[in-house]
């Protein structure tokens, strides 16, 4: 670490838990982050500011004038360009240190077999059930970390899945891919603007503590938040033993 990071880092330096060492682990950490929008924005932006090392962004989607209510990395300026090269301007003009890596592609399972082997963790941004599905099969398949955030209305929730664990649930233990699910979009529900940005920030958090191995993640545990009166509820969610993804079955296969 130079002169010029240990100034900037220097509150996180600080901190004993982190320190030199733990911002050191920062700097050399890979990281996958599916979707950049309301979440994705919030959380690349700390990651950024963090100084996470290489931060890989996968979304096919372009800006939008309506997106601009809560995706903060976005600007009227790069309205129609994509998100995922918007997000890397945002951080670049931020800390142009890091290496954000735009891949303007939909996060398929071949896509992410290509890039979860050179990562370390993987935020879950996305904003439908399918893809979060395959996010979390392929974190399962090669066994990464996932921080999974997901908003709507005034309804936010966030979790960790370490597939790396014997007693850590993945997602399809507590959202099993059967299930018929009635998607919820933004442009026919609606979103709380600050919503998006407190549960992006809460997967960057929780991603910088994976990453340094300090505190205890939100691993076995949903934590949901009813934005209107601003109410945090606490679920235990465990490993299914049947889980089509995760269980005996699916190892065997």
């Amino acid at each position: 670490m130079n002169d010029t990071q240990l100034l900037r880092y220097s509150r996180h330096i600080l901190l004993d838990e982190i320190g030199v060492e733990g911002q050191t682990k920062l700097l050399a950490a890979r990281v996958l982050m599916v979707g950049a929008g309301g979440l994705g924005c919030a959380a690349a932006l700390y990651l950024g500011s963090a100084g996470v090392g290489r931060i890989t962004i996968v979304d096919d989607d372009r800006v939008d004038s309506t997106n601009l209510q809560r995706q903060i990395a976005h600007t009227l300026a790069r309205v129609g360009q994509f998100k995922a090269l918007s997000v890397q301007q945002a951080i670049a003009a931020i800390n142009p240190d890091v290496e954000v890596i735009p891949l303007t592609l939909r996060a398929n399972a071949a896509v992410l077999d290509e890039q979860l082997p050179s990562c370390d963790l993987v935020l879950d941004c996305s904003d439908n059930f399918a893809t979060r599905q395959a996010i979390n099969a392929a974190c399962v398949r090669h066994q990464k970390p996932l921080v999974s955030g997901a908003a709507i209305r005034f309804d936010g929730q966030v979790a960790v899945f370490q597939p790396g664990k014997s007693d850590s649930p993945c997602y399809a233990c507590v959202f099993p891919p059967a299930e018929e699910v009635q998607e919820a979009q933004c442009a026919s529900m609606g979103v709380f603007a600050p919503l998006v940005g407190i549960i992006g920030t809460l997967q960057a958090a929780e991603a910088l503590k994976l990453l340094c191995g300090i505190g205890k993640p939100l691993t076995g545990r949903l934590m949901m938040l009813e934005a209107r009166c601003m109410e945090w509820q606490e679920v235990r969610i465990a490993r299914a033993p049947l889980c089509p993804v995760c269980g005996p079955a699916a190892a065997a296969s």
